[in-house]
């Protein structure tokens, strides 16, 4: 399972400002990754080990600089922890499947469910090819297109 992959594997997959984020809590710039302001159809997967963890249906702009989303791509797809660092009381969002750190969810969300995603582009993925929207291999499919 991905959980248990160490540092190494993870080092020789990503690269150093994607090991960062994603293996070690790291936050990117605010108005600096990718996908702060893509509003492009798909599913956004998880960029360590493919999981699918937001639809672009979900994508606001929260006007924080990274990308928001107010719900998960289904129940448990992602998993929250309490994170003290920084001075700071919030809650962490990690992948379910591998503990890649995504970012931190807050109860400040502008629709029903009143709740905001706020990912690191380096740890998703924007998966746009719609034959795998509803996949859930987990293996990110890409180098599966044709």
């Amino acid at each position: 399972m991905s959980k248990e992959k160490d540092d190494n594997y993870w080092r020789d997959k990503l690269t150093p400002e994607e090991f960062h984020v994603c293996r070690e809590a790291g936050t990117e710039r605010p108005f600096s990754g990718e996908y702060w302001d893509c509003f492009e159809e798909g599913t956004y997967r998880c960029r360590c080990c493919g999981e699918p963890l937001f639809h672009s249906g979900s994508k606001f702009d929260a006007g924080c600089g990274w990308p928001s989303f107010d719900a998960e791509v289904a129940p448990g797809v992602v998993a929250e922890r309490p994170d003290n660092s920084l001075g700071m009381q919030r809650i962490e969002i990690l992948c379910a499947k591998c503990e890649s750190h995504l970012g931190h969810v807050f109860p400040d969300g502008p629709t029903e469910t009143g709740l905001r995603y706020c990912v690191n582009s380096l740890s998703v993925k924007l998966d746009q090819d719609e034959s795998n929207e509803n996949s859930q291999d987990g293996e990110g499919n890409e180098g599966d297109k044709e």
